[in-house]
């Protein structure tokens, strides 16, 4: 983790964020710095005033900055959890998650992002961190030569983000469906039971299913049968994002036509029905995470319950799509309605052992990949 002999002589300093002083100038730096592959479509983040949104939720977490002079001239977030490897309940580690790393254009080429990740690596090896990772975009070539080439990171999973606009109009829930939304001590005792064995679920599933921002979980099953003493049921548990987004660089094809699109709405009430989502405005979302089911009406019980995750998000004003991230390989989601030409499988996690050479006999870089993983939302 050591700086090359430039990096030493260069007058930034890596120091660790102070709301007093640096919160203006990291909600401009983010305004104003690029983000993501030139060439492909990118959601741009509004913090809305808060620049530790995306890892204020998390059990430990960090921000840093780099100073040059009275400037800002990068940012990099953290934060740490125990999560499940995968295989067993059994089989977990201290993971240290890095997000939010922003350099603007004009002083990129200085060594300052790397800085920065060193930094953060440092933090998780001082907290006992056994692997860190990372998510970016499969095409931001930039970022991923960062940390594979540079950092010594290692590519590891490609989960699947699918977006479902909210619309206009209350979507129909199949009537023969019951859906029952569960204490959080009942939903705590399934996921513990059903997921606790995949990838990426967290030891405090507690502390996020009970978070003021997790709006509840639900359960669908046939209606007349109860959802504890049957094989065939769904469930979900929707998180209400902090933040807003909106998309950019979208092809130009893409934006005539969502501008064709919205101009007919405008017009027609047949358009208003379907509910055209604005995609030149930032927009508030719910996300759905911890999705499961199991038995032969499985997909009809999930189909259900985003039927009704949709039907609150449009109940709020200012929110545009529902979101659920899932794993690339994982079933589910040809279960949870969405549109095909908004989402997008084109995020790469990427991982490094920080265990720095003490004798383990687990090593999770090894690992097959798993088609399910727990996408934490207070991640997202």
């Amino acid at each position: 983790m050591s700086l090359t002999k430039e990096e030493a002589r260069d007058c930034v300093k890596i120091r660790p964020y102070n709301k007093e002083t640096d919160l203006e100038k990291v909600l401009n730096l983010e305004r104003n710095c690029e983000v993501g592959s030139k060439k492909r479509p990118i959601l741009v983040i509004d913090s809305m005033g808060d620049p530790l949104c995306r890892i204020r939720n998390s059990p430990l977490y960090l921000m840093m900055v780099a100073e040059s002079g009275n400037d800002l001239v990068g940012v990099v977030c953290g934060s740490i959890k125990i999560a499940t490897t995968g295989g067993s309940s059994d089989s977990q580690a201290k993971l240290g998650y890095i997000l939010g790393l922003r350099v603007p254009t004009r002083h990129r080429c200085r060594g300052i992002g790397r800085r920065l990740v060193l930094a953060m690596e440092h933090w998780f090896c001082l907290n006992q961190v056994d692997y860190a990772y990372m998510a970016t975009e499969r095409n931001n070539e930039a970022s991923i030569n960062l940390f594979t080439y540079k950092l010594g990171y290692t590519k590891f999973r490609t989960p699947t983000i699918l977006v479902n606009p909210v619309g206009n109009k209350p979507g129909r829930i199949d009537p023969n469906v019951a859906i029952t939304k569960l204490e959080v001590s009942q939903a705590e005792s399934l996921y513990r039971r059903h997921m606790s064995s995949l990838e990426f679920f967290p030891q405090d599933i507690d502390q996020v299913l009970s978070n003021k921002l997790s709006l509840g979980t639900w359960v669908a099953c046939r209606r007349g049968e109860s959802w504890s003493e049957e094989s065939n049921w769904a469930m979900i548990s929707v998180w209400n994002c902090p933040y807003r987004i909106r998309f950019a660089r979208l092809p130009f094809v893409c934006l005539f036509r969502a501008k064709i699109l919205r101009h007919l709405e405008r017009l027609s009430s047949c358009f208003k029905r379907i509910g055209i989502p604005n995609i030149f405005s930032f927009f508030r979302f719910y996300i759905i995470y911890g999705a499961h089911a199991e038995g032969p009406e499985a997909a009809r019980f999930m189909r259900a319950l985003c039927v009704h995750a949709r039907n609150m998000a449009m109940k709020q004003e200012g929110y545009t799509v529902v979101l659920a991230e899932v794993g690339g390989g994982d079933g589910i989601r040809y279960c949870i309605p969405h549109r095909r030409d908004m989402s997008f499988s084109s995020d790469i996690w990427c991982i490094k052992d920080l265990k720095e050479g003490k004798k383990e006999s687990f090593d999770w870089n090894s690992l097959p990949p798993c088609t399910s993983i727990f996408l934490d939302p207070r991640e997202f």
